[in-house]
């Protein structure tokens, strides 16, 4: 692709944003297990991370500058609710400014309401493995949105609930340190509960109100043209990509599609079912992901089943020399197009992330984003890459 094929003409309205969470930019989140357990020793220390709490006028600014129209943002629940039924007015007026000043910007506004962190006093009680946390999650998000109101204009509530219940409970990376399928399959119930609950709560307050889930996806081909590699596909592409979905399929007011992934699968009796590792010759990221552009289009194509609106709410690449990610960006871009002319109703990407950020377990060390941030001094520099949005065109 050269730089003139950037120049892709998308729909009226469509949005450019970027997206981040709370623990991973405001930092001292001191009230969630995150915080708990990185003081404990268990996870890398966020610290200030990017210190967004301080400097978010800053920082969406420069989104502003780089091009874009949206932004996704998350609250942090332990902010709000630091103890079971107490709320903080202090921190719901500071998110009432962060959402304020993204609407005086003229950006759209998706907030996501679960973004893998836990209140502590919830997390020392079970948290998503008790079917109470989950009703406590339906009683957060209709504080938020009897008190936030107008504020959103897209509610996201839970950010890959496959990813949050399988890194926490089946291999044991993130709180709270679990290693058990019956947990994870546990986890994953009372997180289909949990989205259904908050969607009912949100609801009951505002009937027009838009409300979603992110879920990660990984685009999966066969690889070799044997039936056994393609049922491999089939059964892993159900499980992996679609049953969060179809669970809570008539509580889904649009899709959000997070796409990092990219597996090539096999089967046989010799070998059993194998996720087949990258060549030396594909292009991957900092962190050993494989970049795979064309699958957005695929993954796109696949949700179009479910008669809802889709965003791509997270797509982005490590790159600390920062020499891949214009060309990742206008690709995954570039395909997402190809989808929308297939017939698609794709309306807005996401990239992550705006600025650099605190990346969980791998800490401070993956560099994912549009803007570099020296976490020592939190000076900002928009990075080349950031660029490619000016060049893109959104009709309105």
């Amino acid at each position: 692709m050269n730089n003139q094929e950037i120049k892709l003409s998308l729909p009226n309205g469509f949005l450019l944003g970027a997206a981040s969470s709370a623990h991973q930019v405001e930092g001292n989140n001191k009230n969630s297990d995150w915080w708990m357990y990185e003081e404990m020793g268990k996870l890398p220390k966020s610290g200030k991370a990017c210190d967004h709490y301080n400097r978010f006028e800053e920082d969406f600014a420069l989104a502003k500058q780089i091009g874009l129209n949206a932004m996704r943002i998350s609250i942090e629940w332990s902010r709000i609710e630091p103890a079971e039924g107490k709320w903080s007015v202090s921190e719901l007026e500071h998110y009432k400014k962060v959402l304020r000043k993204l609407k005086d910007l003229g950006m759209t506004r998706m907030v996501t309401l679960h973004h893998f962190t836990l209140p502590r006093w919830l997390a020392d009680r079970g948290g998503m493995a008790t079917r109470e946390g989950a009703a406590a999650f339906g009683r957060f998000a209709w504080f938020l949105a009897q008190n936030l109101k107008s504020e959103v204009d897209l509610w996201v509530t839970i950010n890959e609930p496959e990813i949050y219940a399988g890194m926490g409970y089946r291999f044991g990376i993130w709180p709270p340190f679990k290693k058990s399928l019956p947990g994870f399959l546990k986890v994953i119930g009372n997180l289909i509960r949990a989205h259904k609950a908050a969607y009912r709560a949100i609801k009951e307050v505002n009937p027009d109100a838009k409300v979603g889930v992110a879920k990660n996806s990984v685009y999966m081909e066969p690889y070799r043209n044997k039936w056994t590699d393609k049922q491999a596909v089939k059964i892993a592409n159900f499980f992996a990509n679609h049953y969060f979905f179809e669970k809570i399929r008539k509580q889904l007011d649009f899709i959000g599609l997070n796409y990092y992934f990219y597996e090539r699968l096999r089967l046989d009796l010799k070998s059993g079912f194998q996720r087949v590792k990258p060549s030396e010759e594909e292009a991957r990221s900092d962190m050993g992901w494989r970049t795979h552009p064309e699958g957005i289009y695929y993954l796109l194509r696949a949700l179009r089943k479910y008669n809802k609106p889709v965003y791509v709410t997270e797509n982005g690449i490590a790159n600390a020399s920062d020499d891949m990610r214009k060309r990742f960006i206008a690709e995954h871009l570039y395909w997402a197009k190809k989808a929308i002319d297939f017939g698609v109703d794709v309306r807005g990407y996401f990239y992550w992330s705006l600025t650099d950020t605190y990346e969980w377990h791998d800490g401070f060390g993956p560099k994912f984003g549009l803007v570099e941030v020296d976490f020592e001094t939190q000076e900002r520099r928009v990075r080349e890459s950031a660029r490619v949005f000016k060049e893109i065109t959104v009709n309105f």
